[in-house]
């Protein structure tokens, strides 16, 4: 039951996000980036990917447990930004893992309660 309301929150979680992307044409650089911010909000995470060509991003959220509890494609364009929102989820560490083209970033983010309110750290 807990890990049908956790996939719940995160079906909500997906709806909440929102998506920029850049034009498809444009200069190119020397590297794939995958960058991570604080959305504005501080109630998630920005995921930035800047490509060489363009590509599919794939976002995976896993739990402590190592079970997957959250699965995004971002769209295919050669810059693109998403956030995510993380105030659904328990208390406790999750890894972020963004997969593109051979790139590949993870982060480390605990989720925890003060003042009765959801707030996270990403781990570097």
């Amino acid at each position: 039951m807990k890990k049908t309301i956790k996939l719940a929150a995160l079906f909500l979680l997906a709806s909440a996000t929102f998506v920029t992307v850049a034009s498809a044409k444009g200069t190119t650089s020397a590297d794939d980036q995958i960058t991570f911010s604080s959305l504005p909000s501080q109630r998630g995470v920005e995921i930035k990917v800047n490509s060489t060509a363009p590509s599919k991003a794939i976002v995976m959220v896993y739990d402590a447990n190592n079970d997957v509890i959250f699965k995004d494609a971002m769209p295919t364009y050669k810059a693109m930004q998403k956030g995510y929102i993380l105030d659904q989820l328990d208390n406790g560490d999750y890894t972020i893992v963004v997969s593109e083209n051979k790139s590949v970033v993870k982060k480390e983010v605990h989720v925890y309660e003060e003042n009765n309110t959801k707030e996270f750290i990403v781990i570097q």
